[in-house]
């Protein structure tokens, strides 16, 4: 009975945003290419450390953001809508790139960082994980859908544990990199980017419109 009360708790619809918006955002299938060719010709023991070490760098960012999102707004005076309107915004350009088939400069990082990235000291924290794999666009969305589901009857649940899922899912597919390497071709890169650029449309508009409503509410009730 107790197990089945935890179940109807939780908000699985918000669970399955969750996910579906970091995977959009942090694609470790776009990642994988960029950590083989970054690690090419390395001990296999390093290999496994920037693995390591770009699993937990993303662990540890994601649940900091979720956690300590609400006190970094305090500290700024900004009204979570506000923030939701400009995260959502931020999102669709993200959304709108990957539909062209580009890497936008906010999550992929600028030409003139990347040539930093061959002399980067811990290539699992940077350029890997920070801004390849967290970059703006997911740590705004973490923040977002954590402070939105707390409002929400069994959010607070259904956010985590879509994070936490993400998260496992994640380090999964790293781990695996060099066996989902030989499915990664050009082409199912291409097609995987553009159709998670419609659902991480998707996912900006909805944050759009419900930060308006929260702003304009006259707007909600014509």
């Amino acid at each position: 009975m107790a197990r089945e009360a935890i179940l109807t708790d939780i908000d699985f619809t918000l669970s399955a945003k969750v996910f579906a918006a970091l995977f959009a955002i942090m694609n470790p299938l776009t990642i994988i290419p960029v950590f083989l060719s970054l690690t090419a010709g390395r001990p296999a023991a390093d290999q496994r450390s920037t693995m390591l070490t770009l699993n937990a760098t993303v662990a540890i960012g994601c649940l900091v953001c979720a956690l300590g999102g609400r006190a970094v707004l305090s500290a700024f005076g900004i009204d979570v809508n506000h923030f939701q309107l400009a995260g959502g915004l931020i999102v669709l350009l993200l959304a709108l790139s990957m539909l062209s088939g580009e890497d936008h400069s906010a999550h992929s990082g600028t030409e003139a960082e990347k040539k930093t990235f061959d002399s980067a000291t811990s290539l699992g924290v940077y350029p890997l994980a920070i801004p390849l794999s967290l970059g703006p666009g997911s740590m705004t969305s973490i923040i977002i859908f954590a402070q939105t589901g707390a409002a929400r009857p069994g959010g607070e649940i259904g956010f985590y544990a879509g994070l936490l899922s993400y998260i496992v899912f994640f380090g999964a597919c790293m781990a695996a990199a060099p066996v989902l390497s030989r499915f990664l071709s050009p082409t199912a890169l291409s097609i995987s980017k553009r159709l998670m650029g419609i659902v991480l449309a998707a996912i900006a508009m909805e944050m759009i419109a419900v930060a308006l409503g929260h702003i304009f509410p006259a707007w909600v009730q014509h």
